[in-house]
């Protein structure tokens, strides 16, 4: 699912236990990586739960982010961060203000702090790929 097209579901939604289940499908909508790419390299540091992000890079420069968790609501995380920078040059990533983007769908209030924090280690490690690549 395009990053607009959640925005807009999650602006519909009011009540938080509907934002959360609409949060929990987008992980289970999410296809999951392969065993083979659940390595160390791919964890994301800084998670309580276990994440997983692979990139790969189009042949015209593009990124393209998949990922995958072993907990519902972050897998669900998973697909909105996969979803926001995904199809984007390394740059575009690099200037995406993806913590403003987030706070702005309302979900950081409703959040742990250790699902806040793992948030922001998915969004430093997006950023630490796309400078690699830059």
């Amino acid at each position: 699912m395009h990053f607009d097209e959640i925005k807009e579901s999650l602006e519909f939604l009011d009540d938080w236990e509907d934002r959360y289940k609409f949060v929990i499908d987008l992980g289970n909508n999410l296809p999951d990586l392969t065993q083979d790419e659940k390595t160390r390299a791919n964890k994301v540091e800084g998670c309580v739960s276990q994440v997983w992000l692979v990139v790969d890079q189009n042949d015209d420069s593009t990124l393209v982010f998949r990922g995958d968790s072993d907990a519902m609501i972050v897998k669900g995380l998973v697909a909105i961060v996969v979803s926001l920078f995904s199809n984007k040059a390394p740059q575009a990533v690099i200037d995406t203000p993806a913590q403003t983007i987030l706070e702005g769908l309302g979900l950081n209030e409703h959040l742990t702090s250790q699902r806040a924090n793992g948030l922001r280690a998915m969004i430093d490690r997006v950023y630490a790929e796309a400078r690699a690549r830059a």
